[in-house]
């Protein structure tokens, strides 16, 4: 008798998520790649090697698209190529909610600090934009120079 796999193909994942109310549909940006969706959050999926990968992170569904989630410090924003617009905190929670029910049914890891909270998919502290440009490097007295 053939044993079973312990790791599940993409076809079996998107079986199992079928099974617990996730809506999956084929999406065109990228080959094999489908749109995993579920109250108003998605994610685009694609087949890997060992598991699925992320080609688009979990964000709340706004005109069929997946939002980016963008930090600026003072508040979080839904980003998508159109427009962008203030998260609110029932999106910020379905969001969480929804990447911890995909990680477990994926079968992957789930880091501490994204258990906490939702994270962002960028950061952009306005105080900090530019900043570094403003100041240049000082020089370094005590590292070893070629001509010396």
């Amino acid at each position: 008798m053939a044993k079973k796999s312990r790791n599940p193909n993409f076809d079996q994942i998107l079986d199992l998520l079928r099974a617990h109310s996730f809506d999956v549909a084929p999406d065109t940006r990228v080959a094999g790649g489908v749109l995993v969706s579920k109250g108003g959050v998605g994610a685009v999926l694609a087949p890997a090697k060992d598991a699925p990968v992320f080609v688009e992170r979990p964000g709340a569904m706004i005109r069929g698209k997946v939002a980016r989630l963008v930090d600026r410090g003072y508040q979080k924003f839904l980003a998508t190529p159109e427009f962008e617009l203030p998260a609110t905190a029932s999106q910020l929670e379905a969001i969480h909610r929804f990447s911890e029910e995909l990680k477990q049914l994926t079968g992957e890891i789930s880091l501490y600090n994204e258990s906490l909270g939702t994270t962002s998919d960028l950061y952009q502290y306005d105080r900090l934009k530019g900043r570094e440009a403003a100041h240049p490097v000082p020089a370094q007295p005590w590292s070893i120079e070629a001509n010396h």
